[in-house]
């Protein structure tokens, strides 16, 4: 097996096209959202959706017309953590390079939110604490470059408040909305001000920018919506394209407070079950929401939508799949991912430049990694040489062109602690290579025979496992990989390929 690239070389030019050829995109990101977290089935048999159980308790029906109308993706995968997704998709580059490989602090950039000593080996130190690299080539400032209008609203944890990137105007977005340091919220109840204060008596994790909600009933998500909305109809009015990145705190915890709008649902759950579940069906009642304003103003069917999770579920099983949030397993990076328009019309100029098949699926691997080359492609930005990107242009995809159109590669590289700890991954085709640094062991699994990851064939494909593994470290290198140390030496800890052996 051999991994065609680490990398694609692209510049960003200002092109020759006019607004009327570039669609409108809404980039809808969902917090701690896993496949499962839906009544849209994500699994499929033989070509077939097959239903688990968690999709007959949640209720997702906008989900479920967004991926009756457009292409629903069965093997999308994030990082297992929030702020290493976050930053992807806004350069492009993988998490080892870019080296946000965990979650930011909300407030302070000198604390290490990742930092783990297991035996003599410990988490390395220079990894990004301070969030986003404000240099490099951004998302939103590059479509604001070509005329877009950029518009943020919700959970932003590109870096610290105590960094220029905690906040996203400094990032190319023209409107922050509610967005902060803080990868969750303190409250989603108004009438708490959207703070943990009483609580916890501290206000790390406060919501910013919502005070004229405080002391009233909306709820979170849907004060966010209200404001990106209005946000939409100032573009819409001026006649600018936008860029909308709506992105959710729900579903990420606090599982406290029950938006009252949707508990009556769920009869038979309490507590912090019932907190979820009506966490789940108010980001899908957003969505609904965003996309009747967009019919209500007149360009839902030139704004393309991007409806996407940035890990794996912290709450649910993710079934079929291994273990959640945070995890070396499928659990933690499988993510649900959709992408149409938001009012399908085939007859629509731009839909026939841009044509999305109504009920479609696709099997193939896509990343995190390749929405930001994907959304400068179809917004009109040309490429050249000049600025190191990961991602893959996999809008071919979108538009039902035939064939493979990225490698079938993922690297998950997580040199720190959560629910799994010191780990690096590599999924190549139907194969998953893990090496766990405490430990010193390998895990290989086989994700068609094996999706729940249940048998470890190290020892029975010794052959295959070394090469996989050679790949790994191969490419973690060639991204300058930060490895765990030697609590004593201080030198890098890199996986040990004699572990596995020489014969199968």
């Amino acid at each position: 097996m051999i991994l065609v690239r680490c990398s694609l070389i692209l510049t960003f030019l200002w092109t020759s096209a006019s607004a009327a050829d570039r669609p409108n995109i809404l980039l809808f990101l969902v917090d701690d959202m896993g496949v499962g977290d839906t009544s849209v089935p994500f699994l499929y048999r033989d070509g077939k959706p097959v239903k688990i159980d968690q999709n007959h308790l949640y209720r997702t029906p906008n989900m479920e017309t967004l991926a009756a109308s457009g292409l629903l993706f069965t093997n999308a995968y994030a990082y297992s953590v929030c702020s290493p997704t976050r930053i992807s998709l806004m350069t492009g580059l993988e998490a080892p390079r870019h080296r946000v490989t965990t979650w930011t602090h909300p407030k302070d950039s000198q604390v290490d939110t990742g930092f783990v000593k297991t035996g003599n080996l410990r988490s390395p130190s220079n990894w990004r604490l301070t969030g986003l690299d404000r240099s490099l080539p951004l998302l939103p400032r590059l479509l604001r470059e070509v005329g877009y209008r950029t518009i943020f609203a919700g959970k932003a944890h590109f870096g610290p408040d105590d960094t220029l990137s905690g906040n996203p105007t400094n990032l190319g977005f023209d409107v922050n909305i509610a967005g902060f340091g803080g990868g969750g919220p303190g409250s989603s109840w108004g009438t708490h001000h959207y703070s943990a204060n009483h609580r916890t008596g501290a206000n790390v994790w406060d919501v910013p920018g919502l005070e004229k909600y405080h002391g009233t009933e909306p709820f979170l998500s849907e004060a966010i919506t209200h404001e990106m909305n209005l946000e939409i109809e100032r573009a819409v009015n001026d006649g600018e394209r936008f860029f909308a990145y709506m992105s959710h705190y729900a579903v990420h915890a606090p599982w406290s407070y029950p938006d009252s709008r949707f508990a009556k649902n769920y009869p038979s759950l309490k507590g912090q079950g019932l907190a979820f579940a009506t966490l789940v069906e108010g980001m899908d009642h957003s969505l609904g929401q965003m996309l009747s304003e967009l019919q209500r103003l007149g360009v839902a069917e030139e704004t393309l939508v991007i409806f996407v999770s940035d890990n794996g579920s912290a709450w649910s099983s993710n079934a079929p799949y291994r273990d959640k949030k945070g995890s070396r397993y499928e659990g933690g990076v499988r993510v649900p991912l959709i992408v149409g328009w938001a009012k399908a019309d085939l007859n629509h100029p731009l839909q026939k430049r841009f044509p999305i098949s109504a009920k479609s699926v696709e099997h193939d691997l896509v990343t995190c990694v390749d929405l930001m080359p994907t959304i400068l492609k179809i917004a009109g930005v040309q490429t050249e040489e000049g600025i190191n990107v990961d991602g893959y242009d996999i809008s071919p995809y979108f538009f039902g062109i035939e064939g493979t159109h990225r490698p079938q590669v993922f690297l998950n590289h997580f040199p720190h602690r959560h629910r799994n700890t010191l780990f690096s991954s590599l999924r190549v085709d139907n194969w998953k290579i893990i090496y766990n640094y405490a430990s010193m062991t390998w895990e290989l699994y086989d994700l068609t025979a094996d999706p729940r990851e249940s048998e470890n064939l190290v020892a029975r494909r010794k052959a295959l496992a070394r090469e996989l593994a050679k790949q790994m470290v191969e490419k973690l290198d060639s991204q300058e990989a930060l490895y765990p140390t030697n609590a004593t030496s201080g030198e890098p800890v890199k996986p040990n390929l004699e572990q596995i052996g020489n014969r199968s």
